[in-house]
């Protein structure tokens, strides 16, 4: 599960307005700064757990996330505000916007509940409601700033509902999600008049909407190739040491044909054997860096029948022996 890196970047401009040595946080967690400024990178979502645990140890903030939620800056240029500016009303953008969510998080499975006058966006992750308090309140304050935006200040929560317990800092939180808050609640949702959902957009567009619709899906088609090349390669990993590992084998644990599969993989721009050589390398180079593996024990671990085939092809991937390779990766540690 992974998160666009477009929500670390927010954050990051709000430690840095904090004054918070965001260098030593992210040389904590193993984050750079290539990874913040790469529009189209992922982060995976543990590394977002790691990130938040290490902001508050280095701030010595115990609500880190609010604090960080309330100098957050706007979210705009992005595909989902699109859809919610060139819909007809908040509540036609925001029905859109929830089939594509998946285009900031892979975690979150939020939803809408309408019951009466009230009405309440669920974030619901799909890996526990209480996990991550830091990352779930920045991103509440988040989402109801965006909805102030895009409504022209007419959205306003009335209640925020927090699955953890009430923290001692609670009316640092009313001050600055200004509404009702309720904790230790069944789930987390922001709650709000349902009048809400029919506030007209000043921009609406129906062939715009179309267009913007047409790229959330390119974007998100995007995303499930890239899901399927991992997948591919967690199918790799596990074989590999077991059997011979073929285009056959992986489409069969994919419940998939050879020749789908093939075509798929065609459609994300690549093709199953630059990922077993990909993966084959990878792990070699690791493999002889980070372990004491004999280079005949290497071949076995690789995939390899034959050892003068494995030399030929880390020759050709790095222009060195595995010998040389390692001697001189070991080397430049020292």
């Amino acid at each position: 599960m992974k998160d666009s890196s477009i929500l670390l970047r927010l954050v990051h401009e709000s430690l840095l307005k904090l004054g918070v040595d965001v260098e030593q946080i992210y040389r904590k967690c193993g984050v750079t700064l290539s990874h913040i400024q790469d529009t189209k990178s992922r982060l995976k979502h543990h590394a977002n757990q790691v990130f938040w645990q290490v902001a508050e140890e280095v701030t010595e903030d115990p609500i880190i996330g609010v604090h960080v939620a309330e100098n957050l800056p706007p979210y705009k240029g992005q595909v989902l505000e699109y859809l919610f500016l060139s819909s007809p009303t908040f509540g036609d953008g925001l029905k859109r916007a929830l089939n594509y969510q998946r285009l900031l998080t892979d975690v979150a499975q939020s939803y809408l509940e309408v019951e009466g006058d009230d009405a309440a966006l669920v974030l619901h992750t799909a890996i526990g409601e209480n996990l991550n308090r830091h990352f779930t309140e920045c991103i509440t304050l988040g989402i109801i700033r965006f909805f102030q935006t895009v409504t022209n200040g007419e959205f306003a929560p009335v209640k925020v509902d927090f699955c953890f317990a009430q923290p001692e800092q609670v009316e640092e939180y009313r001050r600055i999600y200004g509404c009702d808050l309720t904790f230790s609640a069944a789930k987390n949702a922001i709650h709000f008049d349902r009048t809400v959902l029919d506030c007209r957009s000043l921009h609406a567009e129906s062939e715009l909407l179309s267009l913007h619709e047409k790229v959330a899906g390119e974007h998100v088609a995007r995303l499930e190739q890239q899901d399927l090349v991992q997948e591919v390669r967690k199918i790799i990993g596990e074989l590999l040491e077991t059997q011979e590992v073929s285009l056959e084998t992986v489409a069969a644990h994919l419940a998939m044909s050879a020749r789908s599969l093939r075509s798929s993989l065609n459609t994300a721009g690549t093709n199953f054997n630059q990922i077993l050589s990909d993966y084959r390398c990878l792990l070699a180079k690791r493999l002889l860096v980070r372990t004491n593996e004999s280079v005949e024990e290497i071949v076995y671990l690789t995939g390899f029948s034959e050892p003068s085939t494995f030399y030929r092809a880390f020759k050709r991937w790095t222009g060195v022996t595995p010998v040389e390779y390692r001697k001189e990766k070991k080397n430049s540690r020292v």
